[in-house]
């Protein structure tokens, strides 16, 4: 399935189930425990490589291939059925405790938008897919 047609339809569901319990599932602003693009979002992979060099290649590396400051995320741990997108979501606004490498915790994102982690995720998933890693 393409990525562009499988992040809609992730967004989708996920606004769909919010509309339907009065919350939104817009959260650009981050003022809501929910971090996603808005309704309609399409992940744009070349948008993600520049956010993603802006944002995360300082400790991921050029490519997402890791530095002695942060692992790689084109790795078998980081394909969608181990990490799917909203891990990915979740520790640009969160941060995450280590618990695969050995890098200590990783700190929330400052400054960045649910719609350019959007974007960063299509950007990693074609790199991992571009390494065998995923679905074609």
């Amino acid at each position: 399935m393409h990525q562009k047609f499988k992040t809609g339809v992730a967004v989708f569901l996920v606004s769909a189930a919010l509309v339907a319990c009065g919350k939104s599932g817009s959260e650009e602003n981050g003022d809501s425990e929910l971090f996603l693009p808005p309704a309609g979002f399409v992940a744009d992979a070349a948008k993600g490589r520049q956010l993603f060099d802006k944002f995360c290649s300082r400790c991921h590396g050029a490519g997402a291939m890791g530095t002695d400051q942060g692992p790689p995320l084109v790795h078998i741990i980081y394909e969608p059925n181990h990490h799917g997108d909203m891990a990915f979501y979740m520790a640009a606004r969160k941060g995450v405790r280590h618990h695969h490498w050995n890098f200590g915790d990783m700190p929330p994102v400052p400054g960045v938008t649910a719609s350019e982690v959007g974007h960063i995720i299509a950007y990693v998933r074609r790199q991992q897919r571009r390494a065998g890693i995923g679905a074609p």
